[in-house]
């Protein structure tokens, strides 16, 4: 008899194992499983535990709204914005001309969103034509956008008149820096604001608080009367337009709110990072942002806030984790080789991974 129930317990626990890996999905269990055990690694090796949890949660801060950006294309069927990268450029020109014009401290931050808005509209409302135009192979063309945006844009950062000295090479006058140091403007604006500090934990409250009002925004838009349509779209474009639902036009809304939304992410992701980085930068944010999402659990036509939250925390934590747990227990200092196949692995998982959207 009690070899009978011990039976029903370990068949019932199966069974429950199973509806855990059909609902989380037995690959983010597995990398679930693997950070939480770089974290029971870490004072193992010597590694500081709240440190390195300290760099999960900030850089999870800085990258968690560029995830979020993905969400409205997502849903409106124009698949994953691989043109990420026109977005980004929208705020990179909103901080650079907040610095230009001589805003300081956090209105340099307030002026830069309100200063790349407008290109943010533009460049979304281009893009969303675009797509509109080429159904069907929306990820290849926002590749295709994502790297001549900032080809050009390479050009660009040499030409236009800037002349803060803050920014502008030093010999010549002329040009934008590389590297531009945001000490004195936005450094930090959002990541200090409230920032709870208990011992080597410090978790940046502004920035957190910052994206979860943009993730709540999100989906209270989401279902909105708006938000229900651009879903249809996504899920079946043929009974959306039997019902009357302007298909160009809602797709070309998601693409300018993701266009948008890029735009502040990369505000957001400087005033944690302490830096503006311009030129080839922009080509390096828009594939780990995508696969963040897919790694929380998103397909191409299909996602929530849940997945920006879950695979961004995942990704992040990972690539965080790793090196610095190996370093500590190898001793050899091989954080950077390290980081970049973590990454790349989790990235060729992401890219390569069957989805929901194939169905």
């Amino acid at each position: 008899m009690g070899k009978t129930a011990n039976e029903a317990i370990t068949l019932g626990n199966k069974t429950k194992f199973r509806e855990l890996a059909d609902n989380f999905g037995l690959p983010r269990l597995i990398i679930t499983g693997f950070l939480l055990f770089l974290f029971i690694m870490a004072p193992l090796v010597g590694a500081d535990f709240t440190t390195q949890l300290t760099n999960t949660i900030n850089r999870f801060s800085w990258n968690a709204v560029l995830v979020l950006a993905m969400v409205p294309m997502v849903h409106s069927g124009c698949g994953l914005n691989f043109g990420l990268p026109l977005g980004i450029i929208s705020g990179l020109l909103g901080g650079t001309m907040s610095i230009q014009f001589g805003f300081t401290g956090g209105m340099s931050f307030v002026m830069a969103i309100v200063i790349a808005t407008p290109f943010a509209l533009l460049s979304g409302g281009g893009y969303g034509w675009l797509l509109n135009r080429i159904k069907g192979g929306e990820m290849m063309i926002a590749t295709y956008v994502g790297f001549s945006s900032v080809s050009f844009m390479c050009m660009m950062w040499l030409l236009l008149p800037y002349t803060s000295p803050t920014m502008v090479w030093g010999l010549s006058g002329k040009g934008l820096r590389t590297t531009i140091s945001l000490e004195g403007f936005y450094d930090k604006v959002l990541a200090n604001f409230l920032q709870i500090n208990i011992g080597h934990l410090s978790i940046p409250v502004g920035s957190l608080l910052f994206f979860a009002v943009l993730a709540f925004l999100m989906w209270a838009f989401l279902h909105t009367k708006a938000g229900t349509a651009m879903t249809a779209v996504g899920s079946n474009p043929f009974f959306a337009k039997a019902s009357g639902i302007n298909i160009d036009r809602t797709r070309m809304l998601s693409v300018i709110m993701s266009t948008w939304l890029a735009a502040v992410g990369i505000l957001v992701y400087q005033q944690g990072f302490g830096f503006i980085q311009l030129y080839m930068a922009p080509f390096n944010m828009a594939i780990p942002a995508v696969s963040a999402i897919l790694i929380g659990g998103a397909s191409v036509n299909k996602a929530s806030i849940a997945n920006v939250v879950i695979g961004t925390f995942l990704f992040q934590g990972i690539i965080t984790m790793t090196p610095t747990v190996m370093n500590a227990a190898i001793h050899m200092d091989m954080s950077e080789v390290i980081r970049i196949i973590v990454s790349n692995g989790m990235i060729l998982y992401a890219l390569t991974r069957k989805t929901e959207g194939a169905k």
